[in-house]
């Protein structure tokens, strides 16, 4: 098979010095101060590898979230366990990778023959899917109650409609989680959320949850009531529809302008056109204000004295919008984005911070996902580990304290389209190898990462006896835990996906270079005032 060689645009990464970290315990200080270390989860949206300035942008200003890397350690092979959000969560909320817990695409996308109706006109039929997370389960916060802490969720959930919502799973308190994956009323009060009140118009969301959290920081400082904490801020941001301010507009599209404007942003991949540069004004005032956001919260840790005594975590659910939904951002290096079987789509930012274990600026390459968080978390905090739940993911503690894991191979699972340009696929990587097998027509790609970052050579044919074995043992995974599989569509007509496919590029690629045009004209004007955000259906 051909491969669209993608436009590669040269960034700075930065490259985190490693060290050698030694075990600290966490002393138990006067008062009522705990001995258990407290607990911050970050998670944000549709947030790629670089959207951050620590991890190479030149565009976006991060010093927040940069702030959670240099004080702590860097997973540079740091994946969410899925190309899109709802699996992504669910394997968190699980410790298991998402063929093995069912939620193998977004909830609400649509299966089987209900696919042809979004006149994608495709050769398979995709699997069905779980559309809440199991009640057998013992998730992640039902954990950490049983280990004495108070828990507490605010923003995105999408892992179920009412009766399977956060505090159905384990959180004493949820601030704005729901059935929806995307901010119904925008980034702007009023907001269209059950779980979320209107205060004054024109709030933005992203504050809004790190206000929250910093309420509940500060009603329930374990240094005065000698109860840790659990803080899950799971954002809406970055996902669309994109939204930001007049100011933070007019300052992006200054950088953009400054940094010089390419020609052309998009290029045409196999179903949607895909974004090759980082110069969308909206999208860089929306990435700040979240980063804004993270700054206030850990500003409190720092203020009430928990800076020391709490574990943080930043990471996000899946790879950065370069197609389909508002077309954001660029991943480039990294081939492709959100929802694709690419390192756009799975690898992601992954910070963890621990000041007792970890010295600040310490990296590690070794591969890692979402679903290893759930028992690192009750590791570092000294609860007791459920092997029974957390059946895929494994503890980093080794990592943090300066050792490695076993080699291991990572499973991702999608028999899905998805919105974004994706193939039906499943990914097995192992040591520096990654095999990405193709349900269209079966075919299966092997890439070294190692030494092809980009995925541009496929190796499969030069190394016929690994990809075999390789290729075995992703399916003797995915049988062993009932994964399912797409389905040829007997009506399937490839004069009419052809048809369709002229259409995306003869109308949709222009008119994506038109609105990018139109972001950075000086006389942009959104008319609407919500700053030209699009709204997506996922």
């Amino acid at each position: 098979m051909k491969h669209m060689l993608y436009s590669v645009i040269t960034l700075s990464i930065l490259v985190f010095s490693g060290c050698k970290n030694e075990e600290k315990k966490v002393e138990k200080q006067v008062g009522t101060q705990v001995a258990k270390p407290n607990v911050l989860f970050i998670l944000a949206d549709d947030y790629g590898y670089h959207d951050l300035s620590v991890t190479g942008s030149k565009f976006y200003e991060t010093p927040n979230i940069d702030r959670i890397a240099k004080e702590g350690m860097a997973f540079t092979n740091g994946y969410a366990a899925s190309r899109v959000c709802s699996p992504s969560r669910a394997s968190i909320m699980l410790g298991t990778f998402t063929a093995r817990h069912g939620i193998t695409d977004w909830i609400g996308a649509k299966a089987g023959t209900e696919w042809r109706k979004t006149g994608r006109f495709n050769k398979l039929l995709p699997a069905d899917y779980e559309h809440k997370l199991p009640d057998e389960a013992i998730t992640l916060p039902e954990a950490m109650k049983a280990a004495g802490y108070k828990t507490f969720f605010a923003g995105k959930w999408h892992l179920g409609e009412k009766g399977s919502w956060p505090e159905d799973h384990g959180f004493d308190i949820n601030i704005g989680g729901w059935d929806a994956g995307s901010p119904n009323g925008g980034y702007f009060s009023p907001y269209n959320n059950p779980n979320l009140e209107n205060r004054k118009d024109g709030e933005n969301l992203s504050m809004r949850l790190a206000e929250e959290t910093v309420t509940f920081l500060k009603e329930n400082d374990p240094n005065k009531t000698g109860k840790p904490v659990f803080a899950y801020l799971s954002f809406y941001a970055v996902h669309g529809p994109i939204q930001t301010t007049k100011e933070k507009w007019a300052k992006y599209r200054k950088k953009a302008v400054e940094n010089g404007v390419a020609d052309s942003g998009y290029k045409m991949a196999k179903f949607l056109p895909i974004r090759q540069v980082q110069d969308n004004p909206v999208y860089a005032g929306l990435v700040e204000t979240m980063d804004d956001a993270v700054g206030r919260v850990l500003n409190t840790l720092d203020s009430l004295g928990l800076d020391k005594n709490t574990l943080v975590v930043f990471t996000s659910d899946n790879g950065g919008v370069s197609a389909g939904d508002s077309f954001s951002t660029s991943n480039l290096p990294l081939r492709g984005g959100k929802g694709y079987q690419f390192e756009g789509g799975i690898r992601e930012p992954y910070f963890i911070k621990a000041p007792w274990l970890v010295k600040g600026g310490s990296s590690t390459s070794e591969p890692v996902t979402g679903a290893d968080l759930y028992p690192t978390i009750l590791d570092v905090v000294g609860a007791d580990l459920k092997p029974e739940q957390h059946l895929d993911g494994k503890s980093l503690l080794p990592i943090l304290k300066g050792g490695q894991l076993e080699e291991r191979a990572l499973f991702w699972h999608y028999p899905h389209y998805g919105n974004q340009g994706g193939e039906p696929s499943s990914v097995i990587r192992k040591g520096d190898w990654k095999l990405i097998h193709y349900y269209e027509d079966g075919r299966e790609e092997l890439y070294n990462l190692k030494n092809d970052l980009q995925e541009l050579s496929d190796v499969a044919s030069e190394n016929q006896d690994l990809t075999k074995r390789l290729s075995e043992q992703l399916f003797a995974y995915l049988d062993d835990v009932g994964a399912r599989y797409p389905e040829k569509d007997p009506d399937y007509d490839p004069k009419k996906e052809e048809a369709y496919l002229k259409k995306i590029e003869e109308v949709k690629m222009p008119a994506l270079e038109k609105q990018r045009r139109d972001f950075l004209s000086a006389d942009f004007d959104p008319k609407d005032n919500w700053w030209g955000s699009k709204l997506t259906n996922d």
